[in-house]
């Protein structure tokens, strides 16, 4: 009897029951980029601010990847190709100096703008799906456009530089834009826009996957229905058992008395000085 197929790699004995034909996304272009993204304007809250008037330092602290707005545009030069928008919104946190105190932590928000163009072939069809929960007034998931999905993965982005500077001697332009209440509402305060003293930039470091999909249907090899071996633990006889039994069933914590002897090499000393801090 060939043994029984389980996820996982598959070797060569081991035979495709049927031929299924499955509904999934698939990926039509794809890109990856490293952005060195400089003198981005800091927007603080409104407290941050006035600690800011009064600084005469600042040291750089970490960078959080709020949120990704995307929008998706045919290039109309171009059949099947597609420009894709992406705003991030950042939240900037470091210490300020004021003076000869201990330094105090201020915290305010960031936007970039980035745009690629990627091939998503073209597609006229509208779907169409039986998801809709009122019967009368309901459009049952009739799509706007016929333009693909764009996704994006990005990870935290890295502080590479921060600079305190007179609000006399900036030169940067100013791309404050309409922020989502959903960002708005990760700061405990407003956000300040204008009348400052000093202003605050930061150099980020970004990486990022962004790919365009569409929904098709692709024939895959099969060879079985997919059922869990593993039986479910810690059920209404959990609380009965044995705690002393159930300690010894954990491992033993080694690395918490231990330290590793060797750590990865950082790709570069910028990386390992500012990651350090998070």
């Amino acid at each position: 009897m060939p043994e029984k197929v389980v996820p996982g790699p598959v070797s060569d004995e081991r035979r495709i029951r049927e031929a299924v034909c499955i509904h999934t996304k698939k990926i039509f272009d794809s890109c990856k980029d490293k952005d060195c993204i400089e003198d981005l304007r800091v927007y603080p809250t409104r407290g941050c601010q006035e600690v800011i008037d009064r600084a005469v330092s600042v040291k750089a602290g970490c960078a959080e990847l709020l949120y990704a707005y995307i929008d998706v545009e045919p290039v109309t030069f171009n059949r099947g190709f597609y420009t894709v928008d992406v705003r991030y919104f950042y939240r900037i946190t470091a210490d300020a100096f004021v003076g000869a105190a201990r330094p105090v932590e201020i915290t305010g928000l960031a936007v970039f703008d980035k745009r690629v163009i990627l091939f998503g072939s073209e597609g006229s069809a509208k779907v169409f799906t039986s998801t809709g929960k009122n019967c009368g007034s309901d459009i049952q998931g009739l799509p706007a456009t016929t333009a693909p999905t764009a996704v994006v993965e990005s990870v935290d982005p890295i502080i590479l530089g921060m600079k305190l500077v007179e609000v006399c001697q900036c030169h940067h332009h100013d791309n404050c834009c309409e922020i989502p209440p959903a960002v708005c509402a990760c700061f405990p305060e407003e956000l300040v826009t204008g009348g400052d003293v000093h202003r605050l930039f930061v150099t980020l470091g970004q990486f990022s996957i962004i790919r365009l999909e569409r929904d098709t249907q692709l024939l895959m090899p099969a060879y079985d229905y997919c059922m869990p071996e593993k039986d479910c633990d810690c059920g209404c006889d959990c609380r009965q058992e044995d705690p002393c039994e159930l300690f010894r069933k954990v491992q033993f914590p080694v690395g918490e008395f231990f330290p590793p002897n060797h750590c990865p090499a950082p790709k570069s000393v910028e990386y390992q000085d500012v990651r350090g801090c998070c």
